[in-house]
């Protein structure tokens, strides 16, 4: 059986499993002080172009989404997210558990537009009720997008220039950066997005680490009690040097964007061979999450030799079935479920 489900089916890279090897017996100080967490934050702080920046290892997504949003918001502050956002879908209401509402615009790319923002915040300040409503104070987007699609630079630029019109944050969930920076629709750098937002994270679980995230927190204002935060929200490890061993290597000759690039190349093959046969595709994705409507009968057909994930059903009785590549994707993988869409 392959598994096309995700981009986390499998370990990590092999670099990173003879480093962890390699140093396992080493004793280092704990929660993150050590000498690997520092290493990392360095080539981090470089790989970003920002030597200001605070840089945060947590394990998890959810934990890295929780935190961010804890640390940016008041009680009375709400964060803006599209209805197939992370934090609106898949988090289990982890960020209205704390007690920030998701403000839901609606998309149909999975992306948000300075446009709307402007829209929503007009609506928002002409409202003689405002003082009784939850007050707006965060964009929160995801690069790529939980459908696959690319904000371009310009987008970027666009809407954080409208962001700090209206004092709002713009927070970057980077779970898959590493597949958007290798795309060949990408448009931006890692400075660049560094540059056109307050916070971000680079994600590791989904880009070939065992576990973890980066948090890249460039505002000073969120900056301040960041640690506090951590520890309420569940997300010092204490073994934080299992995290900085693992990003070093990432960001040591270009690991990172090395090994993305496998789910690139890979997702491109499958995107050609199905655009080739016909098929329909839920968004135009330039990454490594291809999405295709197909009917139930054709889902069972493939998932019975090819595991796919089922991302929606269809008001018309079909389903959106998602094709996910990672960087250990195999091009023996790629080529027997190539063969079987053909025979199809």
């Amino acid at each position: 059986m392959y598994y096309f489900t995700s981009d986390y089916t499998t370990g990590c890279t092999p670099e990173i499993l003879e480093v962890l090897g390699a140093t396992n017996l080493e004793e280092t100080s704990g929660y993150g002080e050590d000498a690997y967490c520092e290493a990392a934050r360095a080539l981090i702080q470089k790989e970003c172009g920002r030597p200001d920046a605070d840089v945060y290892f947590m394990m998890a997504g959810t934990q890295t989404n929780l935190t961010i949003i804890s640390a940016s918001l008041r009680p009375f502050h709400g964060v803006y997210g599209t209805a197939r956002s992370h934090i609106n879908t898949h988090e289990a209401g982890a960020i209205e558990r704390s007690g920030h509402k998701v403000l839901v615009v609606p998309d149909e790319d999975g992306k948000i537009t300075a446009a709307q923002i402007v829209a929503e915040q007009e609506k928002y300040l002409h409202d003689p009720s405002r003082e009784h409503i939850v007050m707006p104070k965060m964009v929160y987007i995801s690069q790529p997008t939980e459908t696959g699609t690319l904000y371009s630079k310009k987008e970027l630029e666009d809407l954080y220039a409208v962001c700090k019109q209206y004092n709002l944050y713009l927070f970057i969930d980077g779970a898959r950066l590493g597949y958007g920076l290798t795309s060949p629709a990408c448009d931006f750098t890692m400075q660049d997005i560094a540059n056109n937002c307050d916070v971000f994270y680079i994600g590791g679980t989904k880009c070939g680490m065992l576990f973890g995230e980066a948090a890249v927190v460039l505002n000073p204002a969120i900056k301040e009690d960041f640690i506090p935060l951590m520890k309420q929200c569940g997300s010092v490890l204490a073994k934080g040097r299992l995290l900085g061993i693992q990003f070093e290597a990432m960001f040591t000759n270009g690991l990172y964007y090395r090994i993305c690039k496998q789910g690139i190349d890979t997702a491109m093959q499958i995107k050609a061979v199905l655009k080739e046969c016909g098929f329909e595709f839920l968004t135009d994705s330039p990454t490594n999450q291809q999405f295709i409507i197909i009917t139930k009968e054709m889902y069972e057909k493939i998932n019975s030799h090819f595991k796919l994930g089922l991302y929606e059903n269809l008001p018309d009785g079909r389903v959106a079935a998602r094709i996910c590549t990672s960087w250990s994707t195999s091009q023996d993988a790629v080529d027997k479920l190539c063969k079987f869409i053909k025979e199809l």
